[in-house]
């Protein structure tokens, strides 16, 4: 803090304290008039825009880490989520960053918010899920497809022990979570622009891939691409519908589908997706 009138904030504090008294018995008038001046602006405080300071971020971070407290708990509980690292990924990933300025009072609501272009931020406990479903260990690469806001790929970088790969095919949306993402110093994290119907190829096999948008078939690109033992987390279905979170686990060069549920995402684009047409899956 600045001192204006000392060495250290409390001798300024006395000095200020002795000047308000001298002006006080030599100027009662002038005296009153700064009282009053100092009421009508206290009076006013509500309405004056104030230029955010290191002391404002301050504040609003302890906001922020109150709320994602809250956001886990209600998490736990709504998802079953058991998984210490991603429960504790959810609570340290700052998901105000990744909304739009006009969505940050409701950043941490459980529930999907627009980002711009017909995407969306993913439901802050479904992200949690679908992490937590990958069944992730230490050393696993794991492709990401559909970059979006940059959310879902900050909790895998959370987690601390994964690489993660991960594809957005809108450009303006790649250049902002890519940006923010290495601003916040997940360095864990590498972002490219692409359709992300093909995978990755460069970097394959993966131990996991999940998948953020809903085609209505398993791309056989990254069925391919998935390493023996690995997962695949994707919603499956037809656009603007309710589609089912799928869950593949791959078994001697097979994949066994699980069943995990209803589900609501936006619909997958790009030209891979509708190219292909394939048959859903039927679980085992």
């Amino acid at each position: 803090m600045v001192d204006y009138f000392g060495t250290n904030e409390n001798a300024g504090a006395m000095k200020l304290l002795t000047l308000f008294k001298h002006i006080r018995e030599k100027s009662p008038y002038a005296f009153f008039l700064f009282v009053l001046l100092n009421t009508l602006l206290t009076g006013c405080e509500s309405q004056v825009t104030v230029t955010p300071t290191s002391t404002t971020f301050k504040v609003e971070k302890m906001e922020s880490i109150k709320a994602r407290e809250q956001l886990v708990e209600d998490s736990i509980e709504r998802q079953g989520l058991q998984d210490e690292d991603v429960i504790e990924a959810l609570g340290n990933v700052p998901r105000h960053l990744f909304v739009p300025d006009n969505m940050v009072d409701k950043a941490y609501e459980d529930r999907p918010l627009p980002i711009g272009y017909g995407q969306t931020i993913s439901q802050p406990s479904l992200v949690a899920w679908m992490t937590e479903l990958l069944e992730l260990e230490p050393g696993d690469k794991v492709l990401e497809i559909g970059t979006g806001s940059g959310y879902q790929a900050a909790i895998l970088a959370e987690l601390g022990y994964v690489d993660v790969y991960s594809i957005e095919i809108v450009p303006e949306l790649y250049g902002r979570s890519s940006n923010l993402l290495g601003q916040l110093g997940y360095e864990n994290v590498q972002v490219k622009q692409g359709d992300g119907y093909f995978g990755w190829e460069e970097y394959a096999p993966f131990d996991a891939i999940i998948v953020t948008a809903a085609p209505d078939h398993l791309p056989s690109p990254l069925a391919e691409q998935l390493d023996e033992g690995g997962t695949i987390v994707i919603p499956i279905g037809p656009p603007g519908f309710y589609q089912t979170l799928w869950k593949f686990v791959k078994q001697d060069g097979e994949l066994i589908a699980y069943n995990m549920g209803s589900v609501m995402f936006v619909p997958f684009t790009g030209a891979g997706a509708s190219e292909h047409q394939e048959q859903e899956p039927t679980p085992e």
